[in-house]
């Protein structure tokens, strides 16, 4: 079992809706199935003869073995999380990852946006509702996204949807429980809006700050519970 490589590009290309690398490693070549955004990378940098990693996800068939390579291994463990689901085949797995980014993904299973799922080529109605069931109850307990009623507040930003998944991680962790950690979100997000409108030359917002931000939130909570 190959969990991840490290060699030099010898060529890379696509074949129909497929992208490929090849990688010497130690005098051995390995034919790589990669994400598109990883191929143009690689064809905008024209990035032949340079050292990569990749995360391997190695499928064993009968007649042949299958490399998919990632950049991260978040990819490659979503990636895995799809090919989990009865029916959903590697090419599947690697359209929805080419067409969205995980959060993307994540935050359209939790707000059930059948549209954007059955958006990527191969996934019809009854693979979508599927998708949809099974992944929600995968990352329920691992993510707390905001539900639908707090869809319209959301920010359209992916970087920010990171940190909020790592803030909600962090919080729980600290053995906040899955309530309090939702009841404060909204507040998150219109607080991470506001001092965007106010200062308008602060591009980031870090995950310090709003971890700082929450915090104060759930210890004035605690604060009024104990009056």
């Amino acid at each position: 079992m190959i969990s991840w490589i490290t060699g030099e590009i010898v060529e890379f290309w696509q074949t129909n809706q497929k992208y490929f690398v090849l990688i010497n490693c130690k005098g051995l070549g390995y034919e790589i199935q990669i994400l598109e955004s990883f191929f143009n990378k690689l064809k905008t940098n024209n990035e032949s003869n340079t050292n990569i990693t990749l995360w391997i996800k190695h499928i064993k068939k009968e007649d042949t073995d299958l490399l998919f390579g990632f950049a991260s291994k978040d990819q490659k463990n979503f990636f895995i999380q799809i090919l989990n689901i009865r029916g959903i085949g590697s090419q599947i797995g690697m359209g929805l990852l080419n067409k969205f980014s995980i959060n993307e993904i994540i935050n359209a299973i939790n707000t059930q946006n059948k549209k954007l799922i059955g958006s990527v080529p191969g996934i019809g109605q009854k693979m979508t509702e599927r998708l949809i069931l099974e992944l929600k109850n995968k990352f329920k307990n691992e993510f707390n996204i905001v539900e639908e009623k707090n869809k319209e507040e959301f920010i359209d930003n992916n970087e920010f949807n990171k940190i909020l998944l790592d803030l909600q991680l962090t919080l729980k962790s600290l053995n906040y429980t899955k309530k309090e950690i939702n009841s404060i979100l909204p507040n998150i997000i219109k607080e991470t809006k506001k001092i965007e409108l106010t200062n308008k030359e602060e591009k980031n917002i870090s995950f310090e700050h709003l971890l700082k931000v929450a915090m104060n939130y759930l210890d004035n909570d605690s604060s009024n519970n104990d009056i």
